[in-house]
């Protein structure tokens, strides 16, 4: 959920102000969105959409289908780490990718002051918004099971920091093997959260506020 800073402080905070998303100004020409759904360059990849349940940190779903999108280019750097930890016995669990920013204004509105460091700004809108960035964890290739991490997912304590020292060492293995992954395939971890991944060409994509339905019913047309 990490913050974007994209346009000014005055475009930002007018948008802001008006429901809408901020404007996105690159500083060079933006990437045409191209946001492809992940299973369908690999369909051994997991979902776990939490934010299509009542199973998250607003207590009822914000996702209108329980789908994950991201730019084309991260979503095959992403396919590449999955396919790297299978010799270890592992597999990606997605639970977000692609964020319109109206859920990203949800997320802002719902957390108390005091924990804002876990969730983006909506006036200057979140990498997720742009399509590159995910949230993920491992499974258990033969079980199929979520493996244990030092946290649960967006846990909102210092359990979710990616340096925590606590933990089991399995559970702090298990996190930096994620970490090492993700990071060969051009991601950078978030400092407060040990799931969170953005990809390194997040600034040249807009901020995008389109639901999940409409993304579909665009794809079906070409």
């Amino acid at each position: 959920m990490l913050l974007s800073f994209s346009g000014s402080i005055g475009v930002a905070s007018t948008a802001f102000c008006q429901n809408k998303p901020p404007a996105h100004t690159p500083r060079v020409p933006p990437r045409q969105p191209d946001l492809v759904e992940l299973i369908s360059l690999d369909a051994t990849l997991r979902l776990d959409i939490r934010y299509a349940t009542s199973n998250n940190l607003v207590g009822r779903p914000v996702y209108d289908d329980a789908r994950a999108f991201l730019q084309r280019p991260a979503a095959e750097a992403l396919v590449r780490a999955h396919q790297s930890l299978k010799k270890y016995g592992y597999g990606l669990l997605i639970f977000d990718g692609y964020r319109p920013w109206s859920v990203t204004k949800i997320f802002w509105d719902v957390t108390p002051p005091e924990k804002r460091q876990f969730v983006a700004n909506p006036a200057q809108g979140s990498k997720h918004n742009h399509g590159c960035a995910v949230d993920l964890s491992l499974y258990d290739l033969k079980t199929g099971q979520e493996v244990s991490m030092p946290s649960v997912y967006d846990e909102m304590t210092e359990r979710s920091y990616p340096d925590y020292k606590g933990g089991t060492a399995e559970q702090r293995a298990a996190r930096d093997l994620l970490r090492t992954a993700m990071e060969r395939q051009g991601f950078t971890v978030y400092p407060f959260e040990w799931w969170h991944f953005d990809y390194k060409d997040w600034h040249l994509y807009p901020i995008m506020n389109t639901p999940f339905h409409e993304l579909v019913s665009a794809q079906k047309g070409h």
